[in-house]
């Protein structure tokens, strides 16, 4: 039997990337997906890219408004919901002599603001023992400069996994957080450097992997989806690192 059949599960900017990935090994697995994207023509491709389970509605986590639109839809299509990874994020780079108050706000309205409205938005549509998962980093555990400001929205992600535990145990609604490490997604290219640092960005980080590269996005769907299912019916509150061995080691 699929892992998760007869599920419906919301995923937040499953357009591209880990979302994307994720969206379509729960579509394979048995689930009915709706996916959130911020720009329509991505959304609807991603869609189509799914297959017949998938449902998008564009908006952005970090408009309350798009969220309220995003799990009425949900509601009326659906009834409920069962499983929510909260994986919509933005990363950028800044020293911290040069965080402007714009790239502060960027940064946490999406990753912090967006992921817990996402988060308590859905709530009143949640099933019982359904499954939340959280889109961390390794970020919240490693000081890598210039990343001050995404790092500390990825700590705050990895403590609300552990706090909403405790907030939804009556629930038996598990809360667990991925946190991958460097991961080929279009992210990586948005991360603020120009091609040829980029490149020398990537060559440095991949020789700080004990496996000696980055990861694909499949990889991380492959934990997300046992984070999602029965086959992680006794973790909650945990955080799992998806990073050839980079925190580690």
């Amino acid at each position: 039997m699929s892992k998760l059949s007869g599920k419906i599960a919301v995923i937040t900017g499953g357009n591209s990337g880990i979302g994307l990935a994720t969206a379509e090994l729960f579509a394979q697995e048995g689930a009915q997906v709706v996916v959130t994207g911020r720009r329509k023509s991505e959304l609807d491709a991603a869609v189509e890219k799914i297959g017949a389970n998938a449902v998008g509605v564009q908006g952005d986590v970090a408009d309350l408004a798009d969220l309220d639109r995003l799990y009425a839809e949900v509601g009326e299509r659906f009834g409920r919901i069962d499983i929510l990874f909260a994986n919509a994020g933005v990363a950028e780079f800044s020293p911290l002599q040069a965080v402007t108050e714009e790239h502060f706000d960027k940064l946490f309205d999406t990753n912090v603001k967006g992921l817990l409205f996402s988060v308590q938005k859905a709530l009143p549509l949640f099933a019982d023992g359904g499954t939340i998962i959280l889109n961390s980093s390794i970020a919240n555990a490693t000081g890598a400069a210039a990343f001050g400001v995404y790092s500390a929205t990825k700590a705050a992600v990895r403590s609300f996994a552990r706090t909403w535990t405790s907030d939804l145990k009556d629930r038996k609604i598990r809360v667990n957080s991925v946190s991958p490490g460097p991961i080929e997604t279009p992210i990586f290219g948005k991360l603020g450097l120009s091609e040829q640092q980029t490149q020398e960005f990537g060559a440095q980080i991949s020789a700080t992997i004990p496996l000696g590269r980055f990861g694909q996005p499949e990889e991380i769907a492959k934990a997300v989806l046992f984070l999602a299912s029965s086959d992680s019916s006794y973790i909650a509150g945990a955080d799992l690192y998806v990073d050839g061995g980079r925190v580690a080691v």
